[in-house]
């Protein structure tokens, strides 16, 4: 038995990722033209939220039905976890239980300590240092419209958040150019920027970064758990809305995602939003349903073998 966590990008090698990524687009396919089996039949999931979800919480649950598994969502108000059970009690009564546990949280050690007791695959459905789910919806999207990402440019432009780490590791792992733009004092994780500067360039001018991109991405600039410095955000991130105007700067035929939910007006224009000639966010949301399936089968090949 090959026990393997998702907790990073970092912890499939390039080969797997681009083979997950395939097995995504087949298994959208295979959807689409109800050919779908029921790989997981008698499989289990544990789903653990500490935040709130639409998007997370959706297609993790319809993931498991489509492929004839179940789901059960746990939270903090409806579990031990929240009166105080230790995390690694939870996990090894958990792994007894399920087969697999996606966890939602905050801090990102959390989740290591979850997987370091844990005997069956955790997957990090969002931490605040990544967010490796969104990223295998986000290459999945762009592998679809536009083709390998390898040569490629993207553009980050906002908060160097989980997401803007996350798209680190995948430039590191798949070979695309990284120019990110973020306002000082959130920049992303600096450990990463220096480690992969060979694939990263970080400024804090959008309108820099956005330069010749085949890709432009940005996030919402206050996250859940920032709500109290909403107001200072709003002002240091006012320069920074991605617009047609920004758009322009891009390659003709760049591409926009955000990994939802979307404030319209403010981090991107309600117009771009809606313009199919780049935004390809409903493609994007979509994908996290099909690449977490590939996610879940290819852990639980790990498992068998």
């Amino acid at each position: 038995m090959a026990l393997r966590h998702f907790l990073t990008l970092k912890d499939l090698t390039r080969d797997e990722l681009q083979s997950l990524i395939r097995s995504a687009i087949r298994l959208k396919a295979d959807h689409k033209a109800g050919r779908a089996g029921k790989p997981l039949d008698g499989k289990v999931l544990g789903m653990i939220f500490e935040k709130s979800s639409t998007r997370t919480r959706v297609s993790f649950e319809a993931g498991m039905a489509q492929l004839g598994g179940s789901a059960i969502f746990l939270s903090p108000d409806d579990t031990q976890l929240g009166r105080g059970e230790p995390l690694e009690d939870t996990a090894r009564v958990l792994s007894r239980m399920v087969d697999f546990v996606m966890i939602r949280t905050f801090e990102h050690e959390k989740l290591l300590r979850f997987a370091e007791y844990a005997t069956v695959p955790v997957i990090n459905a969002l931490t605040d240092g990544f967010h490796p789910c969104q990223l295998l919806a986000d290459i999945q999207t762009f592998v679809e419209h536009r083709g390998d990402m390898a040569g490629k440019v993207v553009a980050w432009v906002g908060d160097g958040n989980n997401m803007a780490n996350s798209y680190i590791n995948a430039a590191a792992m798949l070979d695309f150019q990284l120019q990110m733009a973020c306002p000082k004092g959130y920049e992303p994780d600096p450990v990463l920027v220096e480690k992969h500067r060979k694939r990263v360039s970080l400024g804090t001018d959008p309108l820099i970064a956005v330069k010749g991109a085949d890709l432009v991405v940005t996030d919402t600039w206050a996250s859940m758990g920032q709500e109290e410095e909403k107001a200072e955000r709003l002002q240091t991130f006012a320069g920074y809305q991605v617009n047609h105007e920004m758009m322009a700067r891009a390659r003709n035929n760049a591409l926009f995602m955000h990994c939802l939910p979307a404030y319209r007006g403010l981090e991107v224009s309600d117009e771009l939003m809606e313009d199919p000639r780049y935004s390809v966010i409903w493609d994007e949301a979509e994908n996290r349903l099909h690449a977490q399936k590939a996610l879940l089968l290819f852990l639980l090949e790990q498992l068998e073998q």
